[in-house]
């Protein structure tokens, strides 16, 4: 694999560092996320905890961006676990609710995140596997994000909210489109990538068979 992605020199130092703020980040972001989504803050921030999207994109940067793909793996484990240990530990505590089915559904995907962060890393590297690495979380954020359109169903009281949702996707989207591509070939390979893959997970309803009922859109 070295082919596709060489790995960059970094001391244990270094490494620590790396995984300590990554600890950090995820258990700010948990944190966050859960009193954000209060009733009467602020409606845009309903269920942000299930919006897969979000942390699709936020993991996805800390993978790439990793000195190598272990690290990748570690960091992205320690974000999730972190994350929801936060999260999860503010709802049992102060919320004085054990949201069991879906501490265990997402305790599932924290322990699968270090293989997809393995293999989210080599993204930035060279060759057809890069490129198709590179679409996946952006055809994620494509396909949930086609899926705001039944946000805040069956009741409407915030539906003027949708375009607004979809636009931080989007926004997201071009972030990733502009940053892990490390050529304009592999920008303009990976976008028609994104589309297809997006077009088959939106029609065959990949994100609602998985994710359906733990996911705030599907």
């Amino acid at each position: 694999m070295s082919q596709i992605r060489v790995r960059n020199k970094s001391t244990t130092k270094q490494k620590v560092f790396s995984i300590v703020n990554t600890m950090m980040i995820g258990a700010i972001l948990g944190l966050a996320a859960k009193l954000v989504d209060t009733p009467g803050i602020n409606p845009i921030f309903d269920n942000i905890c299930g919006r897969l999207g979000i942390w699709v994109f936020v993991a996805t940067l800390l993978s790439v961006f990793s000195y190598s793909p272990k690290l990748a793996a570690v960091k992205i484990f320690a974000f999730f676990g972190s994350m929801l240990t936060a999260n999860y530990a503010y709802t049992v505590l102060f919320l004085h609710f054990f949201p069991m089915r879906e501490i265990v559904f997402w305790g599932m995907c924290a322990v699968v995140s270090p293989v997809c962060a393995y293999i989210m890393w080599y993204a930035r590297g060279n060759g057809l596997l890069s490129y198709i690495v590179s679409a996946l979380p952006i055809t994620v954020l494509l396909s949930e994000g086609f899926e705001l359109r039944h946000a805040y169903l069956p009741i409407h009281t915030h539906y003027y909210l949708i375009p607004f949702l979809m636009g931080i996707y989007l926004i997201m989207i071009l972030v990733l489109l502009l940053i892990i591509p490390k050529n304009k070939i592999q920008f303009v390979v990976v976008l028609p990538i994104a589309l297809i893959l997006s077009f088959i997970m939106i029609y065959f309803n990949v994100l609602g068979r998985i994710f359906g009922g733990t996911n705030s859109v599907l």
